[in-house]
């Protein structure tokens, strides 16, 4: 690339000036010398002549060895003639030395890649414009059967025969990633991510999970069976706390334990509230499908608000508006839990005469549910990290007002079993808002709105 400043031209300029000069008066002096020798024999024409033929020769015989050179540069060698022939054979052969030493450079570069890539332990695919494997390391190989260079240059669609890899091989967004079957192995589970890169080609990523996801099976049903083992000694302690409990009202000798059965009864009914969401949480995260219906979200928020209203005492202003007609696709019971556990948090959180306003509707993008309040707020920190489980933002406020740190846990996974996906948006000390988005295509409208309606209050 030339600088702006066109310095660098001058002395290409000059010397391309320079050359061209010698290479006219070359021609002059040759015309001149025949046109001579002819004078002297009376035949100064024919002797211009056959010195311009001369010269042509010369030049052709020169294209002529440039043109061989350039079919097969490794094979012939240009000659070194003088004049302009020589200066630009000498420039084409040094152009040559240059690309020699560029290609040495990337071959370098590209071997270095492979080798850096066949030691990953994670599977790696270069395909082409249309999907065409280029190249692929040795664990890519075992991960997905391929066969050498046998499989070089066909799509890779072809060679991985799955509708979820296809769709997501076609879709040409490559968000996130898919995870599939070994097309060797069923028993194996495999990630694929790919990524676009250069001039239409992309990378493909390949990883085996199925450690990762034995693993969460194994901590699922720990935790599922670890919950169902407590509700039996807590069933036990349950029933005697209630067999005791109304003796110590009266004068009797149970009357000084009072309090420390108060206390137990408490901690009792905070342990079944906590195993209660352990296992709804792990009934979220198994692959058992719940059987899906349209949902009259209307009745079932309905049922939400006059809970949050008894729980709250009427120490809060709960407003509500909700569209009667639009409906969901999806399961009861998680929805349910997505109301109620966002509205319990709000009662929870905010100060009585605090104000919580709910809304159910729809638009261009989906359906979408929001509870607004005036509490605590929280801070920017913290939000990424609101539905880990067990994760609290106060740990006394939280364990005082009964909550288990679960319930948006609960949230975020059973919107995930809806396709949806929770936002949230606050500032310490004004308050929260909490946004659940559902896609449109789970969106249906009633024909005839619902009779409960009337919600706000």
């Amino acid at each position: 690339m030339t600088p702006p400043d066109g310095k660098e031209k001058v002395p290409v300029f000059r010397a391309v000036h320079h050359a061209l000069r010698r290479e006219v008066s070359k021609i002059v002096g040759i015309c001149l010398a025949g046109a001579i020798v002819g004078w002297l024999f009376d035949h100064a024409l024919l002797g211009y002549s056959v010195a311009v033929t001369l010269y042509l020769g010369i030049q052709l015989r020169h294209l002529r060895a440039l043109r061989q050179w350039l079919e097969a540069p490794k094979y012939v060698e240009l000659h070194e003639p003088g004049g302009i022939w020589g200066d630009v054979f000498e420039k084409l052969l040094d152009l040559q030395k240059r690309n020699r030493k560029r290609k040495r450079k990337l071959a370098a570069i590209v071997s270095e890649f492979q080798a850096s890539t066949a030691a990953l332990p994670d599977g790696a695919v270069v395909l082409g414009e249309r999907g065409e494997i280029a190249w692929f390391n040795k664990a890519a190989q075992a991960m997905l059967g391929l066969r050498g260079q046998q499989d070089v240059g066909i799509r890779i669609p072809n060679l991985i025969r799955n509708p979820e890899f296809a769709q997501y091989f076609t879709d040409n967004e490559y968000l996130g990633e898919v995870e599939v079957a070994s097309p060797i192995n069923r028993g194996v589970r495999i990630a694929m991510k790919i990524i676009p890169y250069g001039n239409n080609q992309r990378l493909m990523i390949v990883r085996d999970v199925s450690e990762l996801r034995r693993l969460e099976t194994a901590r699922r049903d720990f935790v599922a069976n670890a919950s169902h083992e407590l509700r039996t000694p807590l069933t036990v302690l349950r029933g005697y706390l209630d067999m005791i409990e109304p003796e110590s009202r009266g004068p009797g000798p149970l009357a000084p334990w009072r309090m420390p059965l108060n206390e137990m009864r408490a901690q009792s009914t905070r342990m079944e509230s906590l195993i209660n969401d352990m296992l709804k949480l792990a009934k979220l995260e198994s692959d058992v499908d719940a059987k899906q219906e349209v949902l009259d979200v209307p009745s079932v928020l309905t049922r939400v608000l006059e809970e949050a209203r008894a729980m709250s005492l009427g120490s809060h202003t709960i407003e509500a508006s909700i569209d009667p007609e639009l409906f969901l696709f999806g399961r009861e019971t998680e929805a349910q839990s997505i109301f109620s556990n966002l509205v319990t948090n709000a009662i929870r959180y905010t100060p009585p005469q605090g104000r919580i306003e709910v809304r159910w509707f729809g638009d261009e993008e989906g359906a979408h549910f929001t509870v607004t309040d005036s509490g605590i707020g929280i801070a920017d920190d913290d939000i990424p990290r609101l539905t880990e489980r067990f994760y609290r933002v106060d740990v006394g406020r939280s364990r005082a007002s009964g909550g288990t740190g679960l319930g948006l846990s609960i949230v975020k996974h059973a919107l995930q079993r809806h396709e949806g996906h929770l936002e949230i948006q606050s500032q310490l000390g004004q308050g929260s808002t909490f946004l659940c988005h559902f896609p449109p295509h789970r969106v249906h409208r009633a024909e005839e709105p619902p009779e409960k309606s009337a919600l706000a209050g």
